[in-house]
């Protein structure tokens, strides 16, 4: 994980349940035998350099910056941070990363892709796959709400593996430190928790942990919190898929700053710059947000919302401006982040 973040964010993880076949049907599996499925698709990211660490009767052989979840098929989806590098001064993303599994094989895995705006990356495990963690997890069908119970299995402070269980709180909030809205958690949760998955009471995969704001503790440079952001399953899944599709992943990009200002009574959204689609659609500075699609926006957060998770790179969408005493409908094709 990052270590260095200015606002104090660090980064973390969570894992979850699976399903068991019926008559028929499909239905969950008990809570026990789930959890060990968790844990077992569960992967920590070794540091580039694994120091020696004394013979001792508690915790791990290795050292363990951050966590990772198999989906299946040897691919491992883990933060985009969680895996970071520092060489020449510059942050890559290593072509090749070291992960231990819950049984201490250590395997090499090669980097698929990797996605900077949502703060995603996808690696495929190397070695024998009898080798490869013993299970592994789906994408759920569905996002989560308000309430919904979660757990994790990670690696806190690099120590585990740990299991947590925690309540969903706001699904829609947002961090500087990515561009697509977070989901928040109410669950423990360090640095070191990176980069794992989040999974719904049935086993699905519902998010990837991405960061804590710091709130209870400090241990040396590394942090803990109860206050917890998902990056949403949804939008995972949407850039692993390209990845294993061999696409570039890409998000809507308008080409519009905004501003909040009061009218009256009233706050409203009003354009304070333009570039790019934007621009050659005809905003102006000054035009107020009505719609996108016939769909009211009173919030930045709905608008970035609508045109990440319900629009796609080179569409069309139809925008409803206020311009003085006039409504207009402009023709926006969007471009790609």
């Amino acid at each position: 994980m990052s270590d260095a973040r200015s606002i104090f964010i660090g980064f973390v993880f969570f894992v979850g349940l699976g399903f068991l076949p019926g008559l028929g049907e499909v239905r969950a599996m008990p809570i026990s035998h789930a959890i060990e499925q968790a844990k077992l698709a569960t992967v920590g990211i070794l540091p580039a350099d694994q120091p020696e660490i004394s013979d001792n009767d508690y915790g791990l052989p290795v050292s363990i910056r951050g966590s990772g979840i198999h989906i299946g098929g040897g691919v491992i989806v883990t933060a985009r941070h969680a895996v970071e590098r520092t060489e020449g001064g510059k942050v890559i993303i290593p072509d090749t990363i070291h992960v231990v599994t819950d049984d201490l094989f250590e395997l090499p895995a090669t980097r698929q892709g990797a996605n900077a705006y949502l703060d995603v990356a996808v690696y495929q495990l190397q070695g024998p796959e009898s080798d490869w963690p013993q299970a592994h997890v789906t994408f759920a069908d569905e996002d989560v709400t308000y309430g919904d119970q979660v757990f994790t299995v990670g690696y806190p402070l690099g120590w585990g593996p740990a299991i947590n269980f925690g309540t969903t709180g706001n699904p829609n909030t947002f961090l500087p430190t990515v561009n697509s809205r977070l989901m928040q958690v109410d669950m423990s949760a360090c640095s070191g928790n990176s980069g794992g998955g989040l999974l719904n009471q049935h086993g699905q995969l519902v998010g990837l942990m991405h960061a804590i704001i710091q709130t209870d503790t400090q241990h040396e440079d590394r942090r803990c919190a109860r206050l917890a952001f998902v990056l949403p399953g949804p939008l995972v899944q949407r850039v692993v898929t390209a990845v294993l599709d061999g696409r570039v992943p890409g998000f809507s990009v308008l080409g519009i700053q905004l501003q909040t200002i009061r009218t009256g009574s009233r706050w409203a959204l009003v354009v304070a710059k333009v570039t790019g689609p934007s621009r050659h659609a005809g905003f102006q500075k000054g035009d107020v947000l009505v719609a996108i699609n016939d769909v009211p926006i009173t919030t930045p957060a709905q608008l970035k919302n609508y045109l990440i998770e319900r629009t796609e790179p080179g569409q069309v969408v139809e925008i409803k401006i206020q311009r003085g005493d006039a409504q207009k409908l402009l023709s926006v094709t969007l471009g790609r982040s």
